[in-house]
């Protein structure tokens, strides 16, 4: 496991049912030369082999581009590739058994549906909140309504924590996740369905360097 240094500016969600036959490895490099930070590897439905065979593989190459792997639910993958870290929603591993396991280096990371999951994440001893969804997406079907960034506003007056939106997001709403106190945001589609992945990382980690600028 590595040292919690993490950028959470544009944070990237693998997701394969959406990468128009593209492997997943190819549009992660990709998104990282356009400047994504962090990338998160969620598979729902291959096997545990296949899962760590993809995740080692990845590991490898962000660990080129100095750039942290995040986990999606499985703390024993995340265990057994030495990622730097996981991401748990509300029906996974309770975050004080994950911390057990993975030691006080790993980062974990908390879905929050409401400004509740965020504080009990906060106090429970998360890296970062995922905030989610800030807006509706067909990405994911089994979320709660969509908080909108007033409700990113108010988990951000409340919680000390980095605050990474996620859920409909994209060029187009990236600054305003920012304004309202995202310290980043994750992306599915916009990158992983793009053209081209490395442009769209691009022009994404652009308008949020720029509302930073403006707002952070």
């Amino acid at each position: 496991m590595q040292m919690k240094q993490i950028d959470y500016s544009l944070y990237l969600v693998t997701d394969r049912s959406l990468s128009r036959g593209r492997p997943t490895r190819a549009i992660v490099e990709a998104a990282v030369r356009g400047g994504v930070t962090c990338v998160q590897l969620r598979e729902k439905s291959c096997s545990t082999r296949t899962f760590i065979e993809e995740a080692l593989a990845v590991r490898n190459l962000l660990h080129e581009y100095g750039v942290p792997l995040i986990i999606n639910d499985r703390v024993d993958v995340a265990l057994a590739v030495e990622a730097d870290g996981v991401h748990l929603g509300q029906t996974d591993m309770p975050l004080p058994r994950a911390r057990a396991i993975l030691g006080d280096r790993a980062v974990i990371g908390i879905s929050a549906e409401c400004l509740e999951d965020a504080l009990r994440a906060e106090a429970e001893g998360a890296d970062y909140v995922g905030v989610s969804p800030i807006f509706a997406t067909p990405t994911k079907t089994d979320t709660a309504p969509a908080l909108g960034l007033s409700g990113l506003a108010a988990i951000r007056a409340a919680v000390r924590l980095p605050l990474v939106g996620i859920g409909g997001l994209h060029y187009e709403n990236a600054a305003e996740v920012i304004r309202h106190g995202g310290s980043g945001l994750a992306v599915v589609s916009a990158i992983v369905s793009a053209e081209d992945p490395e442009a769209a990382a691009r022009r994404l980690r652009a308008a949020i360097e720029r509302a930073k600028a403006q707002w952070a």
